[in-house]
């Protein structure tokens, strides 16, 4: 039987932030998952990755927006970034920029008050100089010690001087003694209707989102960044276990016929249906693509006790399993409790483990 969810003790507000999720016409494939999770399950080798973007919309009318995927010019980024996709010989396709397609869609780029960068990966940062000066820049713990100045005046930072020049550069302290569940917090409208989640591990001053869709009943929506980069990371729990029949069927989400749970029983870490498929890779040294893995396994532990709760939707920057089911920007996304977004996508990413079970 599935353990109830911790309670994460939300503080309770009647403001709500407007959200559209941006498929920002990123995509990356050829990504090896060897360095990224483990164990590894046959016949799923490597990731094809979509790149997702936040439009968070105040009542106030002020507007963020969470990462912006990867620049269309990426041939521009920071020299030893052009060298990591060259050398990586990942196929890396961008047919839009994020402010393209904002006010392509009637979105005007200057009302944009501030880009919220989840880390500082170059599929996450896009190309801030496309934003007006006034529009901040924000990021997380760390960052600028880290990362500052940026190339080519420090030739060894993965990021660009023009990302931040002329605008304000702001890192988010941790210091209102706020908590999400278990997450430090940063309550950025100061209304409960937005929060930064301090959530270390994957990468130096990684955060994510949570934005309040409604209130009376409440529902959120989780921007997990780069958490997790496959849902059988924090999939299944003790909190949710893979069900006896699932429903929509990974294999074919048309189907009415659902898949049997008992499928995957082969497959799960330790013989544990209530553990994650997977966990973070580890070199021979401890160490892996994370910048601090037992920071990021605590992490994804968070991660897994919002997932739990049906009123909050989970969604990762390179989720695929998000892609036939979510409503994209132009729309928005503050109905997705009702159109059943959190279940319909729960275990879509099982398809994933086709040839494992053999279908």
């Amino acid at each position: 039987m599935a353990q109830s969810p911790p309670d994460l003790k939300i503080p309770s507000s009647s403001t709500i932030v407007q959200v559209r999720i941006i498929d920002t016409t990123s995509h990356i494939e050829g990504i090896s998952i060897a360095g990224f999770i483990e164990p590894h399950i046959k016949g799923f080798d490597t990731l094809s990755c979509p790149a997702f973007s936040f439009l968070i919309e105040h009542p106030s009318g002020r507007k963020v927006l969470f990462d912006l995927g990867v620049r269309k010019d990426h041939e521009n980024y920071a020299k030893n970034i052009v060298n990591r996709i060259k050398d990586g010989g990942w196929k890396v396709i961008v047919k839009q920029g994020v402010k393209e397609q904002l006010e392509a869609n009637g979105v005007d780029g200057k009302s944009i008050e501030a880009i919220i960068w989840s880390h500082w990966h170059w599929d996450h940062v896009g190309d801030p100089s496309t934003f007006e000066k006034d529009t901040a820049l924000i990021v997380g713990p760390g960052f600028k010690k880290s990362f500052t100045p940026g190339y080519p005046q420090n030739q060894n930072s993965p990021i660009l001087e023009s990302d931040y020049e002329g605008r304000e550069l702001r890192e988010i302290a941790f210091d209102q003694n706020l908590k999400i569940g278990r997450f430090n917090a940063f309550d950025y409208f100061g209304d409960g209707s937005f929060y930064i989640l301090d959530s270390p591990g994957h990468a130096i001053g990684h955060i994510c989102g949570l934005a309040r869709m409604s209130s009376s009943p409440n529902s959120f929506i989780f921007m997990g960044g780069d958490a997790c980069h496959h849902g059988g990371e924090f999939r299944p729990t003790q909190y949710l276990p893979i069900p006896s029949s699932i429903s929509p069927n990974p294999f074919d989400i048309k189907s009415s016929k659902p898949c049997p749970g008992s499928l995957f029983d082969d497959l799960y870490r330790d013989g544990d249906r209530t553990k994650p498929f997977y966990a973070i890779a580890r070199l021979p040294d401890g160490k892996g693509v994370a910048h601090d893995v037992d920071e990021a396994e605590e992490t994804i532990s968070k991660v897994m006790e919002a997932d739990a709760h049906d009123e909050i939707f989970v969604a990762m920057a390179h989720d695929e399993s998000l892609l036939p089911v979510v409503d994209f920007f132009p729309k928005y996304a503050n109905d997705f409790k009702s159109k059943g977004w959190v279940q319909d996508t729960r275990w879509l990413f099982l398809k994933d483990f086709a040839k494992a079970v053999g279908h």
